[in-house]
């Protein structure tokens, strides 16, 4: 096909997926532990917590080692932590999906990164003070730019039709998918690899979200710390992952009999310009950003049957979102089945709508919405079928999901994915 742009936008399927996170070391693992209600929120065993006398010992950590995935010891040498996890997540996302033969000037990648190479920056300013600037790693500036894993892997999969990285705080990596979503519609790519990542499990972020009171403090019992909408939540629970989705041009995906898990078909997009932090409370923006993406997608309010929500478990977030999805389905809202999986990986910051949307791409798939935990006492002002328990069936028919995501700045993505038959 030729890289002008087509006459009419093109539909885009989901064919590879790819995730490293708190519960599991690939996305079928994330997907078993998610639906099974395992929590990935554990006590920080570094020597730094104490040294630094963090006032919050606990995240959700990786779960398998970047070696432990496979990367050689050059490739982690050479790549900061996110992008060793985008390595990982893309390459099974890529075998995933059968390895498609693409030229490369038709096939891109769009990773985002909310903070970018954070464990880069400090350690080597660290050797910088300690031993001169001669012993700076040659290949810091690279490692540490928050285009960094998109650069990765586009050099692996010889992408060259873009290597782009929004950088959009914890909506960075929804708006990559967002991206891809268009270059394939325009013309411009065949193929994308598309998500987010993020590796801030440090120190330095620790301290400043605690500061900000933006992090739970459930010291003495970490994996019941993330509890979207329920009473007692105070704050999110810093993690860290990356998740990674093939997104391919559907008569491309045909023609070469790919396995198809669903389509994305629309993405919506907004600005609060209300706070630099807080969403804007009565959730006029993330309603509208709902409301573009279903419109995008060719659909109605009443084909959304399934919502993977972007709660992050704080006290004034969760509601403000509450509030959005009623004002977005007024009615309909009671019949959306509604759930909070950061109750369980916590907060991937960068790489959080990313894996949200590899998760609601499994729900449609496998017809099956995971259960929110740790929601033991639900805030009486949140209005939503939130699912709990266990696991709910989505049924058969043609269904719908969103996957929302906002981050810092004000901004709001609603990413919209309909089931493939």
């Amino acid at each position: 096909m030729s890289a002008s742009h087509t006459q009419q936008p093109r539909r885009v399927v989901v064919t590879g997926l790819g995730a490293t996170t708190p519960v599991g070391g690939s996305a079928p693992a994330t997907w078993e532990a998610i639906n099974a209600g395992r929590s990935g929120v554990r006590p920080l065993t570094q020597d730094w917590v104490a040294e630094h006398e963090l006032p919050v010992t606990f995240a959700g950590s990786i779960h398998t080692s970047p070696a432990d995935s496979g990367l050689a010891k050059v490739e982690i040498r050479r790549n900061d932590p996110s992008g060793q996890y985008a390595l990982v997540a893309a390459r099974e996302a890529w075998a995933d999906a059968g390895s498609p033969e693409v030229e490369p000037e038709r096939l891109g990648v769009a990773i985002g990164s909310g903070i970018g190479g954070v464990w880069t920056l400090l350690d080597q300013w660290e050797v910088m003070k300690a031993k001169g600037p001669r012993r700076v790693f040659p290949l810091t500036v690279p490692m540490l730019m928050p285009n960094g894993p998109a650069a990765a892997v586009s050099l692996d999969l010889s992408a060259r039709a873009g290597a782009h990285c929004p950088v959009s705080a914890c909506a960075s990596g929804a708006e990559g998918m967002g991206l891809a979503l268009e270059m394939i519609r325009s013309g411009r790519a065949d193929v994308m690899v598309a998500g987010g990542t993020e590796a801030a499990i440090h120190p330095l972020p620790i301290a400043a979200f605690a500061s900000m009171t933006a992090l739970s403090n459930r010291n003495d019992e970490p994996e019941r710390a993330s509890r979207p909408y329920d009473v007692d939540r105070d704050g999110f629970v810093i993690a860290e992952g990356a998740g990674l989705m093939v997104l391919e041009a559907e008569e491309h995906a045909v023609a070469r009999g790919a396995t198809i898990y669903a389509e994305i078909v629309g993405a919506g997009m907004s600005s609060d310009a209300y706070h630099i932090t807080a969403g804007e409370p009565e959730g006029a923006g993330a309603a509208r950003a709902m409301q573009e993406a279903v419109a995008d997608g060719g659909l109605s309010v009443e084909d959304i049957v399934h919502i993977n929500a972007h709660a992050t478990s704080t006290p004034v977030g969760d509601l403000a979102e509450a509030k959005a999805i009623r004002r977005a389905f007024g009615a309909r809202a009671d019949e959306i089945a509604v759930t909070a999986t950061k109750s369980m990986t916590g907060h991937l910051l960068g790489a959080a709508g990313a894996l949200e949307a590899v998760l609601t791409v499994q729900a449609l798939h496998h017809r099956q919405v995971p259960a929110t935990i740790n929601l033991e006492n639900k805030d009486p002002q949140i209005d939503l079928d939130v699912v709990t328990g266990t696991s709910r069936s989505l049924g058969d028919g043609d269904l719908a999901a969103l996957n929302n995501s906002f981050g810092f700045g004000g901004v709001n993505v609603a990413l919209a994915f309909r089931s493939w038959r």
